[in-house]
């Protein structure tokens, strides 16, 4: 077993109050092998994904509250270089090269963790909101939902895939299409979107890519989109996708983006018999559409919050066989501020992911 050198005091971005700054510090204290409980092991960040949900957490704009102060991040990739003693039956070893996600823990036990809905476990630990995440050199996760990484992939595309891959990857699962169906995307371009391309792809749809500039344009349609809607530039929505669909609509839209209008748009431009995947989450918008017609056309709204563990084992090993690339931008951890300014202004074309080596 490969021994490791922890320091005691690391590099972290911590945000102190709600809506306040992000305060970089150089010497927040590591927790040591001795100290860690069973069950948690010690992970050395090699690079963590930066997503929507750490801006919403430093802001407090959401109807839950994050704990602070807080280490945010939720998409980390590294090596572990402890485990906590008395640690029994540890499906991961001191050495191993995995990642740490939105969910760092559950209870395993109740009915959602056995039904494979540990994510709603209401004992549930979440990264970078309830307990430290991953915008810090070495944190502290859980043995039990740590993903392993497999070989073929970098750690800095991995790392994406921990939230915004297993979650699109979740909700077009579930999104009760198959092969030729064609699938909407509001916010394509984004983060999330431009994985939900590949994935849906990957699943044999035809994907309907909505969004606007023409940065995202061309790497919607790089990644294989099928038709583009530039929101600003349509007159209409609702008839664009249902001209381009032959007139009666798509069987599915998975709205990714965090505004209350992809929702409503999605009840009226699917077919009868389609399904609004809800997995954007803007903060206290309220779902307005139509119960007659949602009724009337028999759609299916489904909520679909991240994914449980085999779903990040499956969204991985997808991305490791190549078939799913994540385009992102490499930034050092001190930028975090920067990269939170452009996600406010919906600038970002893909994702940003901050290299804890980068100063």
């Amino acid at each position: 077993m490969p021994e490791f050198t922890i320091p005691k005091t690391q590099k972290a971005a911590v945000v102190t109050k709600t809506g306040g700054s992000i305060e970089i510090k150089t010497d927040h204290p590591v927790k040591a092998q001795k100290d860690l409980a069973p069950g948690e092991c010690l992970v050395k960040l090699d690079c963590s994904g930066a997503c929507h949900t750490d801006l919403h957490a430093a802001l407090g704009d959401w109807p839950l509250k994050a704990t602070l102060p807080l280490i945010g991040g939720h998409e980390g990739v590294g090596t572990i270089v402890a485990i906590a003693d008395h640690t029994s039956k540890s499906p991961v070893n001191v050495g191993d090269r995995v990642g740490i996600k939105w969910l760092a823990d559950s209870c395993l036990q109740c009915e959602q963790c056995r039904k494979g809905l540990e994510q709603c476990c209401s004992e549930a630990k979440l990264s970078g909101f309830t307990v430290d995440g991953t915008f810090q050199e070495y944190v502290v996760s859980y043995v039990n939902h740590v993903t392993p990484i497999p070989e073929g992939i970098p750690s800095d595309e991995a790392a994406s895939i921990l939230c915004a891959g297993v979650t699109v990857y979740r909700a077009i699962k579930n999104s009760q299409t198959q092969a030729g169906d064609w699938i909407v995307l509001p916010g394509a371009g984004g983060g999330l979107g431009h994985l939900a391309i590949q994935y849906a792809r990957v699943r044999g749809l035809r994907v309907i890519a909505i969004d606007t500039g023409a940065e995202k344009k061309e790497l919607c349609l790089k990644l294989g989109a099928e038709k583009w809607i530039d929101f600003k530039e349509s007159k209409d929505i609702v008839k664009d996708v249902l001209d381009i669909t032959g007139g009666v609509g798509a069987h599915s839209a998975v709205v990714t983006s965090a505004s209350s209008s992809g929702y409503v748009q999605a009840i009226d431009y699917l077919r009868a018999g389609g399904t609004l995947m809800a997995v954007g989450l803007p903060g206290t918008a309220k779902l307005d559409a139509s119960i007659f017609f949602t009724v009337f056309k028999s759609i299916s709204v489904l909520g679909s919050y991240v994914g449980n563990r085999q779903d990040a084992r499956e969204a991985i090993d997808i991305a490791a066989r190549g078939q799913v690339k994540v385009h992102f931008a490499s930034r050092p951890l001190a930028d975090l501020k920067d990269v939170y300014e452009g996600m406010k202004a919906g600038t970002i074309a893909g994702r940003v992911v901050l290299d804890m080596s980068k100063q």
